[in-house]
């Protein structure tokens, strides 16, 4: 039987992480399917990006807080490229920096449903899919440094949500382990991308990067390299685990 052409489905990489994943994605082997929520030009940047690789891309729209777009991605994903045997859960959300007390109950919601719900509900549809095509897949699950530091004063509702992320890939890891299936989690700590200005706060960079051991934020590709070293065989034996990628945070 044919070698199986591996197949990765990244929620939110239109952009940032997910844009970066993607590429390196396509360096390791893998045919791509970019998922995106409004801005289908960038995710077409990053699908030719892929082609450049030789590998073959699409594009695919859904928001992962509105779950029943999230079944449509993946059937839409295995009609055009095949049986997925990756996916990184990498949508993620902030709300406005600020204190705790002035974080309003829609943006907490908001933020539990595209975090938490969202990746929960990828990871149901990913395990049904791996099962039904008897696939050793793999899922990645992108939490934050936040989930240690608490964020106090910037977003304690988004650190609360990210460490329910980290509990739930554990969890789900010791169930499915025995399928073949491996889960792990990437804990980024603040990273170059525009997460920043969407948060109401675009010089944060500046702001934060002394308090980083390294002294300095992340650039994309260096948060990518860790997923696609999570989900490449050298990572066989591991799963179950939140690798920390933070510069010594």
């Amino acid at each position: 039987m044919a070698e199986r052409t591996p197949v990765v489905l990244i929620t939110g990489a239109s952009r940032g992480i997910g844009a970066a994943t993607a590429t390196l994605a396509a360096r390791d082997g893998f045919d791509v399917a970019i998922g995106y929520v409004k801005n289908e030009a960038a995710a077409q940047q990053v699908a030719e990006a892929v082609r450049r690789r030789g590998r073959r891309a699409m594009v695919v729209q859904g928001d992962v807080a509105e779950l029943e777009h999230i079944p449509q991605m993946f059937a839409q994903t295995e009609e055009q490229l095949g049986p997925i045997t990756a996916l990184v859960n990498n949508s993620g959300i902030t709300g406005p920096i600020g204190p705790f007390e002035q974080t309003t109950s829609q943006t907490i919601e908001q933020v539990f449903r595209v975090n938490v719900f969202g990746t929960m509900e990828c990871c149901r549809q990913a395990i049904e899919h791996f099962k039904r095509h008897q696939i050793p897949g793999v899922i990645i699950n992108i939490s934050s440094i936040a989930a240690k530091t608490g964020a106090p004063r910037e977003y304690i509702h988004y650190a609360a949500s990210k460490a329910a992320v980290e509990t739930f890939s554990i969890g789900l890891a010791r169930e499915v382990a025995g399928h073949g299936i491996r889960v792990c989690a990437v804990a980024p700590g603040s990273t170059l991308t525009d997460i920043h200005a969407t948060a109401g706060e675009p010089d944060r960079p500046t702001r934060v990067a002394p308090g980083i051991p390294m002294g300095r934020l992340a650039q994309p590709e260096e948060i990518a390299e860790t997923i696609a070293w999570l989900m490449s065989p050298a990572a066989s034996y591991l799963t179950g685990t939140v690798v920390n990628c933070a510069g010594g945070l």
